[in-house]
């Protein structure tokens, strides 16, 4: 059976840090191997040197990772430019698999999740949970998922978080091993059968104005909105320069999409969002998902006493499916906008024990979260990918 264990740590040294997070994590055990490192890095880090720290501290381990706008641990949040956390993670061999894509974009999203879902079904047929780590740059998360469903199934629950940086919308990195890729994407696959894991999103958005129609677009790609060139449009509607620049013209991106109602309850919202990451010198933008022509979007804005209050809800809801067994382990990854862009250091701190007191008490259960440009968390029965959501992923020993 997995045995998990996590830490986090903001020295700024990348060699130190890894080794106090190994210390912290694996504190009382009598040394520092394990078979699995799991780490989250903010983008000031030397990853080399975390790599090779960690490589000479536990030789056996296989790593795995990327870089966030942040991190969350059982400490609470992180933001700085060299925070660092990690999962360690003991068990057998067969119990977990990690594989890797050097890159991944919007235009190869399908195909290349359904070549990472392949391998990892070709080392490992037992799957039954994936955690995954894109780019979240020029990328489209529904077709992702659409390409590891394809080898998987629907049935196969789906976590983690795109990586990031640190809000500048540049580039993000993935590690394997000692390996460091640029825009590629990573995955662990669990194959341990005592084992659940359940997943829930909330984003506390509201819709404002009337909704628009998407009139040209192609794949994620949005070329007209309205008949009128998409940037133009937005910045029109709103009242910014068309000359603003992304990440500076924030709200100006964020956009919504009516859900089916039977899902408003689980979710919390009748809407779900995405955020424009790109745009192209003709005007167009890019989104995570597909946006077909005849869609309708809507305009939001934040409204950060409804994060709370979804949140508490969303956790209630969480230990309501726990049944009264107590996490094994958390994973956790949160927008990168719902950290400094949205809350102070006081709120940060308190909307992250809104959630770990509730579900965890004062129980020492490993916690590994992450600041990044989207989540992947189920709802409705079906994997689903998300933005400006808090997403946790609750491990679960099964019951009985």
């Amino acid at each position: 059976m997995l045995e998990f264990y996590s830490s986090s740590t903001g020295v700024v040294n990348s060699k130190r840090a890894i080794t106090e997070c190994l210390e912290n994590a694996l504190e009382g055990e009598n040394k520092l191997d394990c078979d699995l490192i799991i780490l989250y890095t903010s983008i000031g880090h030397n990853f080399k040197d975390i790599l090779s720290e960690a490589r000479r501290l536990s030789p056996n381990a296989q790593i795995v990772g990327c870089t966030g706008a942040g991190i969350i641990g059982r400490d609470g949040p992180n933001e700085s430019m060299k925070a660092l956390a990690i999962m360690a993670i003991k068990g057998e061999k067969n119990e977990f698999t990690v594989v890797s894509k050097d890159s991944i974009t919007s235009s190869t999203s399908f195909e290349v999740s359904a070549q990472l879902a392949q391998e990892l079904k070709n080392k490992n047929p037992n799957i039954n949970m994936i955690h995954f780590l894109p780019s979240g740059l020029d990328f489209a998360g529904d077709k992702a998922l659409e390409g590891i469903e394809s080898v998987f199934g629907p049935e196969i629950p789906i976590f983690g978080s795109t990586s990031g940086d640190n809000m500048k919308l540049i580039s993000n990195f993935q590690f394997i091993g000692d390996r460091i890729l640029e825009k590629g994407a990573v995955a662990v696959g669990f194959a341990d059968p005592t084992l659940e894991v359940i997943t829930q999103a909330t984003h506390g958005f509201n819709v404002i104005g009337e909704p628009f129609e998407v009139t040209r677009s192609e794949l994620n790609r949005i070329f007209e909105l309205e008949s009128q060139p998409a940037w133009r449009f937005l910045t029109d509607r709103l009242g910014v320069p068309e000359t603003a620049t992304l990440p500076e013209s924030g709200p100006v991106g964020w956009l919504a999409r009516e859900l089916p109602e039977e899902l408003h309850n689980e979710y919390g919202n009748t809407h779900i969002l995405f955020a424009a990451l790109k745009k192209d010198v003709d005007g167009s933008i890019y989104m995570p998902p597909v946006i077909p022509a005849g869609t309708k979007l809507w305009n939001t804005e934040r409204d950060e006493d409804r994060m709370f209050k979804d949140l508490d809800k969303m956790v209630e809801q969480l230990i309501e499916r726990c049944g009264g067994r107590k996490p094994y382990a958390v994973f956790h990854a949160d927008c990168a906008a719902r950290g400094r862009w949205s809350f102070n250091r006081v709120l940060k701190d308190e909307i992250v024990s809104r959630m770990q007191y509730p579900l965890i008490q004062d129980e020492d259960v490993p916690w590994l979260g992450m600041y990044g440009f989207g989540e992947f968390a189920r709802l409705g029965g079906r994997n689903q990918f998300h933005m400006f959501t808090t997403s946790l992923f609750v491990i679960l020993k099964k019951a009985g």
